[in-house]
């Protein structure tokens, strides 16, 4: 919408209420909202004032005073409050300068873009993000100086199958959730109506299903859509997907790995470059793909340990990425096979379906910073004539230790991680995209914050294997 199309649509849905949202460096969505009436035409030049010194990673104190600029094209009604409300997604600017912050998520994936149609390569890269999530009944969690402790209560979790009270025994088993019919499949109708809501903001959804896990892990695709958009439509998919759940007395988690011994989730990103309309990953290659698509291939995994620490961004992450749950530990690329990191999807021949599906990253992830970062690694494989060496196309996981030692894998632990992104980051900072500045910031939050964090903290399997030692 223009930003006169978004006051008539305003009006038209008697709009009350304007709702602007903006998402840090962690990837928690933050609002701040208005009467309707402060809305008008220079609003979308002139925005509104925030503060950001309180959001995580961002501003210090003396620095705080920022401008949240409302982007027209991302406006919609919020489907759960009770109060008509428009939401817009702002855009961050410094009110001095008038220039973007560089800590501004949505603008590091916007300057991908920019980079992308200024490289000659391509003008569009089209991102599909498949992000899986689990639905529980009831979590409690702390953690102090003298205990620490989480319990999951799910209704379709495998672990009730014993209970007494209120059973009828449809449950998955563990790592066999996949596509069973309810009643074992107790969220059809919850997700169906996730789904109509996503649809009724303005979301395109291609299918949705129960997945692997026990506990309620399910999936609902979203179609692929330009960078930027893509990672927009990835915030609004997590807030109703959250908000219904939240209506059914339902709580709904995004972390890789919450359930021990069952499979983790993931949030396997489809990719693919296109110019004047025309799809490029298309060709006469392996697997139908085209050389630059190769090298698309060749740049992810050279840089796939450097990417680790954005796309999969917290120490549960590497709960999720080890060997035996379907997890893409090992860097190599195939045609159909779901253990490796690249795969080719073979359901159709044509050159407007050929894309990369890239398998580590997980929905804890910050869309913004990991699509971007996924761009700019394949185009430093394209610009560099990477070759990604020859395709795997057997079972990873079946490989003699002879052979896997030809094998690169991603890191084992976020710590790991953050020393592979300080190690490997040129490539993000082409066309200024990323900063040096805001990947310092990135690794200094990430290593005080969580990693170090969870380090010094006993974990509550240490006293069963150490307590009477």
């Amino acid at each position: 919408m223009s930003p006169q199309e978004v006051l008539e649509f305003a009006k038209k849905n008697d709009a009350k209420q304007l709702d602007l949202r903006f998402t840090d460096i962690p990837s928690l969505q933050h609002h701040v909202s208005y009467p309707i009436g402060e809305l008008g035409m220079d609003s979308f030049e002139e925005g509104f004032g925030m503060d950001g010194s309180s959001i995580r990673g961002w501003a210090a104190i003396h620095e705080s005073d920022m401008l949240l600029i409302p982007d027209p094209n991302t406006a919609f009604m919020d489907p759960f409050a009770e109060i008509p409300t428009l939401v817009m997604y702002g855009d961050v600017k410094d009110p001095i300068t008038k220039q973007r912050y560089e800590r501004d998520p949505r603008w590091i994936a916007q300057k991908a873009e920019l980079y992308l149609k200024n490289s000659g390569v391509a003008d569009t890269a089209y991102f599909g993000a498949e992000a899986e999530f689990f639905i529980f009944d009831n979590i409690s969690f702390d953690q102090n100086q003298h205990s620490g402790f989480y319990f999951i209560d799910a209704e379709e979790g495998r672990w009730n199958s014993g209970r007494r009270e209120n059973n009828l025994g449809y449950r998955p088993r563990y790592k066999e959730g996949y596509f069973p019919v309810p009643p074992t499949d107790h969220y059809q109708d919850l997700r169906s109506e996730m789904v109509q809501t996503m649809i009724q903001c303005g979301l395109h959804i291609e299918c949705h299903h129960h997945e692997v896990a026990t506990g309620g892990q399910c999936e609902i695709d979203q179609r692929f859509d330009k960078l930027v958009k893509s990672a927009d439509n990835m915030m609004l998919y997590k807030y109703v997907i959250r908000n219904v759940a939240n209506q059914y007395g339902k709580t709904v988690t995004f972390m890789p790995k919450p359930i021990f011994a069952d499979n983790g989730s993931g949030m396997h990103c489809h990719q693919s470059l296109w110019k004047d309309g025309k799809p490029l990953f298309g060709g006469d290659g392996y697997a139908g793909l085209s050389q630059m698509a190769l090298y698309y291939i060749g740049g992810l995994l050279k840089h796939a340990r450097g990417l680790s620490a954005i796309i999969a961004p917290t120490t549960n992450s590497y709960k999720r990425l080890v060997p035996g749950y379907e997890a893409p530990v090992n860097l190599a690329y195939s045609r159909r096979n779901r253990s490796a990191a690249c795969r080719i999807p073979m359901y159709s021949a044509s050159p407007k379906a050929k894309r990369v599906e890239f398998r580590p990253p997980d929905p804890a992830a910050n869309p913004y910073l990991a699509f971007a970062a996924m761009l700019m690694a394949g185009l430093d494989g394209i610009l560099n004539k990477i070759n990604p060496g020859e395709p795997l196309d057997k079972d990873i996981y079946d490989l003699s230790p002879e052979e896997m030692k030809s094998v690169p894998s991603m890191p084992g632990s976020l710590d790991e991680a953050l020393v592979c992104l300080e190690d490997d980051h040129a490539f993000l900072m082409r066309g200024d995209v990323f900063t040096e500045e805001l990947i310092e910031t990135f690794i200094d939050y990430k290593r005080k914050n969580e990693a170090e964090a969870v380090r010094l903290r006993p974990h509550p399997y240490e006293f069963a294997l150490y307590y009477d030692i």
